[in-house]
């Protein structure tokens, strides 16, 4: 017999001592896996001592998304040959529009009168919204989207359009809207990078600013897009040496953290030595995980058609569309997909020859997207995935002279579009005047579409800040409005 404080009640049969030594061991694992997946209260991954820059963070609310998918349809794709429906332009084709002011394009001596669209619309969805004959797969989607038709920005030239775009300034050396988005939210994956980039892999080079695009500026370098390269190996030095085991590679990278351990000891103000040893600790991580997420082949045959993979006119951008997926499955943050490279004729920047520059764009890109759409809904990945469909600019309603007309720059209206992630599906939001030259109802800055996807993403974009050169800098500067009629 046994009570309270008798010696013999601290003493254990066998039977419970391996009951409780099992159960013991059992909550160890369950702790160490909650803290890495930050599930306990108050844990922040570290890495050998060091604070870990990339630690999943708790959002200011509720977040809708949990990741974006960025489709960057590179080089300015013209609203009204695709999304934006315009009967009074085919109405007016060949006039001139009375006020226009030739120099809102970049080549003010080639505008020539309104050209219509050499594409055919028609209504899909029960939201009956009007769609260019050239996406036949991604018109059965548009019950999915929501659409914006009334967006404008501040530059008629690529790099600057495509930096305020990115990053919400036109002039290079900000952070993109990927790298705010992991700053904010950190990673929800260990092994593999928080932002990634793919850029057009057909021999067309990057986008005009280069990776830029996708850089960090100011914030530490940790937070930049990840470019996986679309020829060869994606990822430089993503195999070790050979006389370089993984031992010895555990070694160095132990004892690096313990110099830099000692160091951030006495210079704690220095955040980037963080970030650099978690970079040196990813890249060490990714060696066995990165490759097993960039492994298509694993996808079955019926997967793999449904992205188009089966079709040499779009494969290319399809293996990028479900190396995407496989990416937010695995829990990377973000994801940025360009389709069109640097030079006019080899992006959507169709200055000659309209129709057939954006019928071949978009049969590299329709089937891909659609399949990448269907694909996540068919996951239950669709609701926690934001995907958006944007590019720097649109284009003018006008033809710009050339044997083989085509249409210039324009910064005064484009269309983008959301689906998943919390936006809501069969919606139209804004739009232009009557032949698509300017943005006239509920007007959109780049500024409310980057404030309008934090928040899907959980975070109030007034409180996302930086602190950098005596100042707090936001990725929406001092402006942004979020767009709560196309938000669920």
């Amino acid at each position: 017999m046994t009570y309270p404080g008798s010696v013999n009640a601290h003493l254990l049969n066998r039977r419970e001592l391996l009951s409780r030594a099992g159960c013991g061991a059992g909550l160890l694992g369950l702790a160490s896996l909650m803290t890495d997946e930050q599930q306990l209260s108050g844990s922040t991954p570290a890495q050998n001592g060091l604070p870990n820059p990339l630690a999943p963070r708790i959002p200011h609310f509720a977040a809708k998304a949990k990741s974006v998918i960025w489709l960057f349809i590179n080089g300015g794709p013209s609203h009204v040959d695709t999304w934006d429906y315009k009967p009074e332009l085919e109405k007016r084709d060949g006039q001139e529009l009375p006020g226009f002011d030739r120099f809102t394009g970049f080549f003010a001596g080639s505008v020539g009168g309104l050209m219509k669209s050499p594409f055919k619309f028609s209504q899909h969805g029960e939201c009956g919204k009007w769609v260019s004959e050239i996406f036949p797969h991604l018109s059965q989607h548009v019950d999915q989207m929501a659409f914006v038709h009334s967006g404008y920005s501040k530059s008629n030239n690529h790099s600057p359009a495509l930096f305020m775009m990115n990053t919400g300034f036109t002039q290079m050396g900000y952070p993109c809207v990927g790298s705010w988005v992991t700053y904010g939210l950190g990673s929800e994956s260990r092994d593999l990078p928080a932002f990634v980039v793919m850029s057009d892999p057909k021999d067309r080079g990057l986008p005009k600013g280069y990776s830029l695009n996708w850089g960090a500026g100011f914030l530490p370098s940790v937070f930049q897009g990840s470019w996986l390269k679309p020829k060869g190996e994606p990822i430089d030095n993503l195999q070790p040496a050979p006389e370089l085991n993984s031992q010895r590679q555990r070694a160095q990278l132990d004892f690096l953290a313990r110099l830099n351990q000692r160091h951030y000891a006495r210079h704690e103000a220095e955040k980037d030595l963080a970030a650099r040893i978690e970079s040196f600790e990813l890249a060490y991580r990714m060696q066995s995980a990165a490759p097993e997420a960039l492994d298509i082949n694993q996808e079955s045959s019926t997967i793999q058609t449904l992205y188009g993979l089966n079709d040499e006119r779009c494969a290319h951008f399809g293996k990028q569309c479900l190396v995407a997926r496989r990416m937010v499955e695995r829990g990377v943050r973000f994801v940025q997909i360009y389709s069109g490279g640097n030079e006019n004729q080899r992006s959507w920047d169709g200055h000659v020859d309209i129709k057939g520059n954006h019928t071949g764009f978009a049969a590299e890109t329709d089937q891909p997207i659609a399949g990448l759409l269907a694909d996540l809904q068919q996951r239950g990945l669709l609701d926690s995935t934001l995907i958006v469909w944007c590019g720097e600019f649109g284009r003018l309603p006008f033809a710009q002279k050339s044997q083989t007309p085509g249409r210039d720059h324009n910064p005064n209206a484009f269309t983008c579009w959301f689906a998943g992630g919390g936006s809501k599906g069969g919606t139209t939001y804004g739009a232009t005047d009557e032949v698509g030259n300017e943005a006239a109802e509920n007007r959109v800055s780049v500024h409310d579409l980057h404030a309008t996807i934090l928040h899907l993403m959980g975070m109030d974009h007034t409180q996302l800040t930086y602190r950098h050169n005596g100042r707090d800098f936001r990725l929406t500067d001092v402006e942004g409005q979020v767009i709560h009629d196309i938000i669920t």
